[in-house]
């Protein structure tokens, strides 16, 4: 069940500002080289309406444009549409693409296309117009290749990736090779917006670099993903929003990643079931992390690392190493501070300079249980703590205030926390 709380980045923008006071036949082209000289610049094209193949195909295109779907019982809306939570693709019209060995596959046009087979060294390359909507509707393929993605989004307004109730891999097996100034360094490799969804299992191993990379906007909605990574499994420059899932992620670097270069980068999870094995961070974005519901079970060198972090609900299991939940000031445009309104949390540090809750700002717990084991540090915190409802226990013993750390916290513990387990910290090696 998808829980009712807020899930824009918008309004958590505001709120911190608030808080702190301030289907054509010739699209499709084959080329024996996976290397590529084609254009890379996208546009930045105002047009909003959707182009569509046909005059009398409208209904299922038509959805991506139509109202988005609510997650909130306040008027902030997502950012899904009606075709990011479609889980089956309309292939009624699609196109059926058989992959081939040494294949670099261009997609030029908006519509469905339908890939199944193995291969070896193929590339699936879409380099459609910026207004443009293609879904690659995965359906049992298996593509491993030495040193370029497997699939690779050069220009689109969005892409779909839809797995059909079926097994997919995807793989590449060497260090990958830049394709002029794009480093191509993911199995899937977006420059644009992308969408993950689906019924089926999509595999993805990437064993010196990233698993799924968007330069843009990412949004999951749906599917199974088991991803094996040297650096991020998930990684996107903008946000990255989950509407539901199944992820077992293992990697030498961080489970989800999000920043940009103006210091912005947001995730939000809804609901989904997350197991992750983390090099670094389990979860990380830039600014704003928030999570409404969901299952997690992480174990990394830190669980969850963000600017501003809200937690609304969910069942998270945190064992880390280094600080369990680390609010970080990465950007002057949010709060530094964790929030707990409610969900079932449970961390584990290790010993050393550890801290299970550590915020370089403040800590609001408001509801939810929070339940601590820590040898060190349980909570740290260089601003303020409120303790305005829910349960905190420390050790196995329910306390009646928020504790400050006594040894290893302070500004030590928290810039410790901060840059140890390290915003992009890590730099994997081969997985």
């Amino acid at each position: 069940m998808k829980k009712n709380y807020i899930a824009s980045a918008f309004l958590m923008a505001a709120m911190a500002v608030y808080m702190t006071g301030c289907g054509n036949n010739s699209s499709v082209s084959e080329n024996t080289s996976t290397g590529t000289n084609a254009k890379t610049a996208v546009s930045d094209s105002s047009e909003t309406a959707e182009k569509t193949a046909k005059a009398d195909k409208t209904s299922s295109e038509n959805n991506d444009s139509a109202e988005v779907k609510l997650l909130s019982n306040n008027t902030q809306e997502t950012t899904f549409t009606e075709r990011d939570l479609e889980q089956t693709a309309d292939t009624s019209e699609a196109q059926n693409i058989t992959v081939a060995d040494n294949k670099t596959i261009d997609i030029n046009e908006e519509g469905v296309y339908t890939i199944s087979g193995s291969a070896e060294n193929c590339t699936i390359r879409i380099n459609a117009d910026d207004s443009a909507k293609v879904q690659l509707v995965l359906d049992g393929v298996d593509i491993e290749n030495e040193d370029f993605p497997a699939i690779y989004v050069l220009s689109a307004d969005k892409v779909f990736i839809t797995t059909t109730d079926s097994e997919n891999t995807l793989t590449v097996s060497g260090q990958f090779t830049a394709d002029g100034e794009n480093n191509t360094d993911a199995v899937i490799y977006s420059k644009d917006d992308l969408v993950l969804n689906g019924t089926g299992t999509l595999n993805v191993t990437s064993y010196y670099g990233n698993g799924i990379t968007c330069k843009d906007d990412m949004k999951i909605t749906g599917g199974t993903y088991n991803v094996k990574s040297a650096l991020d499994a998930f990684e996107a420059n903008d946000t990255i929003s989950v509407y539901d899932g199944t992820f077992n992620v293992t990697t030498n670097k961080d489970g989800f990643h999000c920043e940009n270069d103006e210091a912005e980068g947001s995730i939000t999870i809804s609901d989904g079931t997350f197991t992750i094995n983390g090099g670094s961070d389990g979860i990380q974005a830039c600014a704003v992390l928030q999570i409404d519901g969901g299952d997690f079970n992480i174990t990394a060198a830190e669980g969850l690392e963000a600017t501003y972090i809200v937690i609304n609900d969910g069942n998270i299991t945190i064992d880390a190493s280094d600080d369990g939940i680390n609010a970080v000031t990465n950007t002057n445009a949010y709060e530094t501070a964790i929030v707990f309104n409610g969900g079932n949390i449970n961390v584990s540090v290790g010993q050393g300079d550890t801290d299970a809750i550590d915020s370089n700002g403040s800590i609001y717990v408001n509801g939810g249980t929070i339940n601590v084991t820590a040898q060190m540090s349980s909570f740290d915190y260089d601003r303020t703590a409120e303790f305005n409802g829910g349960t905190i226990i420390v050790n196995g013993q329910e306390v009646s205030e928020i504790p400050q750390s006594m040894m290893g916290g302070g500004m030590n513990g928290g810039m410790n926390g901060g840059m140890g387990g390290g915003f992009g910290g890590g730099r994997g090696g081969r997985f």
